[in-house]
């Protein structure tokens, strides 16, 4: 038996989010997000009619969450500060939720774990959606107050913060794809609230740097890698518009400080430039120190076979690829492919500077899982091991070849609410049990991880 040893003070974390965990949705001073009104107006659209209203109840439970964290070896934490909590009506403080959050924050750090505190995770106030949200250049001027607010409030405890959480999501799902409210299907107004979501960032980030000069601020994006059906020229435009959209978008800006020239071009080609103003492009040079990659699996693409010019959908640019070798996880149909972490670690260090990042998410959901409870009620998720096993072997490799990696966190911690899927899929480390008063218990996968970050590494 030999270790695969991880460089020295690697994170091993896991992540979640404010309205996946904490529950008391409309309790405590917070205010609606679009998540609260959506279940309001169609909880039928919920799994189970599963909604946002207690999610896993951590807003009571996080004392105890956050011994859990050092019971299953976790050094780090990714989480997020709810908005609509922190801000009900955008401006006036709920000083509630200040006392929530601090006093969470240093139990975190008590159980020996580093907070990692993110701003937004899909979760946008229902006081700014009636607005417009991200379609409005008030977004913009709003979320860097609430970034500044945060800072000011937090700044004391928590020295690693990230403003978005797969920014490119909300544009999708919101604005193509119809799975989240406002669920319209608008290519250009995709792109306007990509746009303002990516000025958003900058804004927070030039806040931070003048409240929190000595700390790190960050991104997570969802990068997933494009891979062509085939080498045919078309195949390879298809390609290019696709890391364009969905990877170079949030990530060259992040890191660059500039839209590259390529996708200003895809956008004015097609008739979806945003409207701007003079004074962005100095905006959009406030850089981050490190940038967090969430991956689940890859992206396949082709040319598309009869598309609407100008493109009216991103299907008209590039279609999905059914590759034929796949391997599926049957829960979510996603495919689970390993290798691409490798790719993922050498574009971080041949195309981005070689800037720090970490694998801010990677995980598998898997449905009824109590079929794998052993005689003492304790999940068996082997499956859950031999994933993340898969992908670290990678990620190793990729630090070895020189990419600047420094940390790897799961999705998730403790079995979380998922949107519209609500608990239909489980990722914890920890099962929760909704018929018991969301009571806890360990899964074999929290066992491994425990070992593997007290080894800082495991046997190959």
């Amino acid at each position: 038996m030999t270790i695969k040893k991880f460089p020295k003070g690697f994170l091993w974390g896991a992540a979640t989010s404010a309205p996946q965990t904490e529950g008391h949705s409309l309790q405590n001073g917070k205010s609606k997000t679009t998540w609260d009104y959506w279940y309001e107006k169609a909880p039928e659209k919920f799994n189970e009619r599963q909604g946002p209203a207690n999610t896993s109840n951590l807003y009571e439970m996080y004392t105890e969450d956050c011994k859990r964290m050092q019971e299953v070896g976790l050094n780090s934490y990714r989480t997020s500060i709810s908005w609509a909590r922190l801000l009900p009506d955008g401006q006036r403080v709920n000083q509630e939720a200040v006392t929530f959050y601090r006093d969470y924050f240093k139990k975190i750090k008590e159980n020996g774990v580093a907070p990692i505190i993110n701003l937004f995770h899909f979760d946008m106030p229902m006081w700014l959606m009636e607005k417009g949200g991200w379609e409005v250049r008030e977004s913009v001027s709003a979320f860097a107050f609430y970034g500044k607010t945060a800072f000011e409030l937090f700044g004391d405890l928590v020295t690693d913060w990230t403003t978005f959480n797969e920014p490119i999501v909300h544009v999708e799902m919101g604005y193509l794809y119809g799975y989240h409210y406002p669920a319209v299907t608008d290519f250009k107004k995709a792109v306007q609230v990509g746009y303002h979501t990516l000025l958003a960032h900058a804004a927070a980030v030039k806040e931070f740097r003048a409240v929190l000069p000595k700390g790190k601020i960050g991104i997570i994006l969802n990068i997933t890698p494009t891979y062509t059906r085939s080498a045919s020229s078309a195949d390879q435009k298809a390609g290019e518009a696709s890391d364009l959209l969905n990877t170079k978008s949030f990530l060259d800006p992040a890191v660059h400080g500039k839209i590259p020239q390529a996708l200003i071009d895809l956008l004015a080609k097609h008739q979806l430039t945003p409207q701007t103003q003079a004074e962005d492009a100095e905006l959009l040079k406030n850089t981050v120190d490190f940038i967090g990659l969430n991956y689940y699996h890859p992206r396949r693409v082709q040319a598309p076979q009869n598309p609407t010019l100008p493109a009216q959908t991103p299907e008209d640019l590039y279609e999905p690829y059914d590759w034929p070798k796949k391997r599926i996880n049957p829960y979510r149909g996603w495919e689970i492919y390993p290798e691409a972490l490798y790719d993922v670690a050498m574009m971080m260090k041949n195309e981005y500077n070689n800037l720090p990042w970490f694998v801010s998410e990677n995980g598998m959901g898997v449905a009824d899982e109590e079929r794998f409870m052993d005689e003492k009620g304790m999940i068996q998720d082997d499956y859950r091991i031999e994933f993340m096993i898969e992908h670290l072997n990678y990620l190793h490799k990729g630090i070895e070849d020189g990419s600047n990696c420094f940390g790897y966190h799961t999705w998730t911690f403790v079995d979380c609410w998922s949107w519209l899927n609500g608990y239909r899929n489980r990722y914890g480390f920890y099962r929760v049990d909704l018929e018991d008063h969301y009571k806890r218990s360990l899964k074999k996968s929290g066992l491994w991880f425990k070992q593997v970050s007290q080894n800082n590494g495991y046997d190959v």
